[in-house]
């Protein structure tokens, strides 16, 4: 009988709105493959009061959403290019947990935002750029900088996205490279936060009903999945510089 009142305690900790707003952000991002905290973060930051709260499920939901778009995509993961993002990724990383910890996160985040939104905007108002020279070295380098702003800012994708889009790849094929490395470089993140670097600054507990969002967001990225499908490799390049340019402006604001 004692288990009664936890499970109305569970239930009543639920809230209709941050479901909604997970959803929402779910299905939207999932478009593209990134930009949930972004979308996330602006809903939930006017509806919870507690920014910890809100934190902790954006990150649970997040890395709930990329395993099932991995998962999903699996059939299309670049498994002999990702190793080299990867390595770049895990020289890149320290440096952006530094930055996270030790420096004022609102210069290195505006003049990021500014980078996206500028970038997206040029893409989308001219004809898309391919580069017909690419090194492997360069993949490493991508990977480096996409380390650096997922440490500093939680946004792994955003260098590695706009590569994989100068590389002229198939839209299944920049997913099957961005995709994995996104959640692979924020569950390194979050394991060195939790256990390794800085235990002191982590909330004490996870609240439990966080994961109650979990079926929300996973039923927003199976239909955006869907819409994802359905698009052609001309619109997912729009797609993914609108979606640029609406983190920069997150990043911003």
């Amino acid at each position: 009988m004692s288990s009664i009142p936890a499970l109305v305690a569970f239930l009543d900790a639920i809230s209709l709105p941050v479901m909604t707003a997970i959803f929402v952000a779910a299905l939207v991002s999932s478009v593209a493959g990134f930009a949930f905290s972004a979308i996330a973060g602006a809903l939930l930051l006017h509806i919870l009061d507690e920014p910890v709260r809100a934190v902790q499920i954006m990150m649970i939901c997040s890395a709930g959403g990329q395993a099932f778009m991995v998962w999903s995509l699996r059939h299309e993961i670049e498994w002999r290019e990702l190793p080299r993002f990867l390595v770049g990724a895990a020289a890149g990383l320290p440096i952006g947990l530094y930055l996270l910890l030790d420096a004022d996160p609102r210069l290195y985040e505006k003049g990021l935002g500014a980078f996206l939104v500028l970038y997206g905007l040029f893409q989308l108002l001219h004809k898309p750029t391919h580069l017909r020279t690419q090194h492997p070295a360069l993949d490493g380098v991508a990977g480096f900088l996409g380390g650096i702003t997922g440490g500093m800012a939680a946004f792994p994708g955003a260098p590695v996205t706009i590569w994989c889009g100068l590389k002229g790849w198939s839209k299944e094929r920049q997913r099957g490279l961005y995709q994995p490395f996104i959640l692979i470089v924020q569950l390194i993140a979050l394991a060195v936060l939790a256990w390794g670097v800085v235990p002191s600054r982590m909330p004490a507990s996870v609240d439990v009903a966080s994961f109650a969002y979990l079926p929300a967001m996973l039923l927003g990225t199976f239909l955006g999945l869907g819409l994802f499908r359905r698009l052609t490799d001309r619109q997912f390049g729009k797609v993914i510089n609108v979606f640029l340019i609406a983190a920069g402006i997150a990043l911003m604001a």
